[in-house]
């Protein structure tokens, strides 16, 4: 029994006529994602970094050489306003992880960029979180890592 298990017993004692059969897994879900955010952060802390930071410069790394893109670009894989990226962008500017540069195409606006250090950082850093999620699945069977896979894919496309 986890601590879901003992809540959902309460409401099924106190409640019979309930369906908690959804509690019992949004309850799950959202105890898993406290537990996996807290083990997630603490690797990237450990390089210095925070999930929102992380997220800018492994966008930048995975799109590619020259590793840059447009601030429009870099917005539309998050869920933040503009106010909020281009606040991420001038922290990581001022740490010298990213550059603004002249975008070659229109001289009007600037392309972000992984300078040498946050590509070396990034780097460091995605390997080291690969491995950590990794081991934080570990405990399910390849099946079920893909079985669960599946499942989390066809709820979040009725939701995307």
């Amino acid at each position: 029994m986890d601590h879901v298990d003992r809540i959902l017993d309460q409401w099924r004692r106190e409640r019979p006529d309930l369906d908690v059969t959804a509690m019992g897994i949004l309850g799950r879900l959202k105890r898993l994602s406290t537990h996996l955010s807290r083990e997630v952060e603490a690797v990237l802390q450990q390089n210095g970094l925070s999930s929102s930071s992380f997220d800018v410069l492994a966008t930048l790394r995975r799109s590619g050489a020259p590793y840059r893109l447009s601030p429009g670009d870099l917005l539309a894989t998050t869920m933040v306003t503009s106010g909020t990226m281009t606040n991420r962008i001038d922290q990581l500017e001022k740490t010298g992880l990213v550059e603004r540069v002249v975008n070659p195409q229109d001289r009007r606006s600037v392309l972000i960029a992984l300078t040498e250090k946050g590509f070396s950082l990034v780097e460091k850093t995605v390997t080291e979180h690969v491995v950590n999620q990794n081991r934080l699945v570990e405990s399910l069977p390849a099946d079920e890592k893909a079985a669960l896979d599946g499942l989390l894919r066809q709820l979040l496309a009725a939701f995307e």
